[in-house]
């Protein structure tokens, strides 16, 4: 099946009752036919549910969609992107294991590698993970994990998935992928070796910017059990009616990236060609330092343009308080375009030199390209330009 057909196939529930769309289980706890039936729930001889925060059927169906989608084994719907990532350190990382990390990352992940589960135990460190070279050196006899971006956030590098999960085979390390700039319509990680996939589906998979959650897709059952276990005890689990929301916006998705990524294109081409910025990251541009991996690794180049404007700081301010379109807002992925200045946004808390040596500069600019009209929002970064 393709995967255009199967967003809005795999959304939909599969009842006896035939509804089009899946109801909402607005329910905390759930009724036992008989003692022997909830005592077999708890002991996990059959499958059912029991209380909303180990299982729920809206968002069990979320997690089959999102799984099938990935072409994973099974997945765990969870209350945010980062309640997903902490899942998965804490559930598969213990005191004195490492874990290896890109550099171009989400700050949030970077500040609970740094801040928190170092704490624990758990070390880490971040290299550029485009770099296969600085891959292949940060690995450790205690490495038990890898954690990569690609695209990377912001400056949108690219890192070689199938390479990095080969190095991990050899050296019995897990691959996690955050594949959220590109959802499983332009990037599918778990095909390229990867172990596990997570996503805020926040972004992209909702694409309406009125729901926070995230999700994770995972290669094998074993991993799952453990993750389930995790997620269970922390408690950070999706709600029904957020994956309800979620399921609807997954309907849409592969018609929205296609536009999203159609409007991308010819934007990074304007400001390519425009005498105020200094360099464009898009990954559909031949520039791109890592375009033929792109090309071979994605599908399409995905909604996201990073670009350093000459000016620094000042021309940032200036640019962002001229768009009209472009509405100031950190986030990512849905039907508005987004701008926003990473450095003093959503990676003000990355430790300064770990920013600096990413390339996350004071005239760095991060777009999350929409789905208007193409024309009227390059007529508007060229109004905004005008005034830097």
């Amino acid at each position: 099946m393709d995967i255009k057909t199967a967003c809005i196939h795999y959304s939909s529930p599969q009842l006896n009752e035939g509804p089009v769309v899946s109801p909402i289980y607005q329910t905390s706890t759930f009724r036992f036919r008989d003692f022997q039936h909830g005592a077999d729930l708890f002991a996990g001889k059959t499958h059912g549910y029991i209380y909303s925060r180990m299982l729920n059927p809206t968002v069990e169906l979320l997690e089959d969609c999102i799984a099938q989608l990935e072409g994973g084994t099974k997945a765990l719907a969870t209350a945010s992107g980062m309640a997903a990532i902490q899942t998965v350190f804490t559930g598969l990382c213990s005191s004195g294991d490492h874990i290896i990390c890109s550099e171009s990352v989400y700050a949030p992940t970077a500040g609970l590698l740094h801040n928190y589960l170092s704490h624990l135990g758990i070390t880490s460190s971040f290299i550029d993970s485009s770099d296969i070279e600085q891959v292949k050196s940060a690995f450790q006899a205690d490495i038990k994990l890898v954690f990569i971006e690609t695209p990377g956030n912001p400056t949108l590098v690219i890192s070689d998935i199938a390479q990095i999960a080969r190095l991990c085979r050899d050296r019995g390390a897990l691959l996690v992928v955050d594949n959220t700039f590109s959802s499983p319509i332009l990037q599918r990680p778990l095909e390229l070796g990867a172990d596990i996939v997570i996503h805020s589906v926040t972004k992209f998979l909702n694409g309406h910017a009125d729901v926070v959650g995230g999700i994770i897709v995972v290669r094998d059952e074993n991993l799952y059990q453990r993750l389930r276990k995790t997620l269970n005890f922390f408690g950070g689990v999706m709600a029904p009616f957020e994956a309800f929301l979620v399921l609807r916006g997954i309907k849409t998705l592969a018609l929205r990236m296609e536009r999203h990524c159609e409007n991308a294109q010819k934007i990074a081409q304007f400001l390519e060609n425009h005498p105020k910025v200094n360099w464009v990251r898009y990954p559909g541009l031949p520039s791109h330092p890592q375009y033929q991996l792109a090309k071979r690794q994605m599908s399409r180049a995905g909604g996201l343009i990073s670009f350093e404007l000459k000016g620094g700081l000042a021309a940032a301010q200036r640019l962002l308080n001229a768009t009209r379109l472009f509405i100031l807002a950190v986030s990512l992925g849905g039907v508005e375009s987004l701008i926003q200045h990473p450095a003093s946004m959503t990676h003000a808390s990355m430790p300064v030199e770990l920013r600096i040596r990413t390339g996350i500069t004071d005239g760095l600019i991060r777009l999350s390209v929409g789905i208007e009209d193409v024309n009227d929002l390059i007529a508007d970064l060229d109004q905004a330009l005008q005034k830097v």
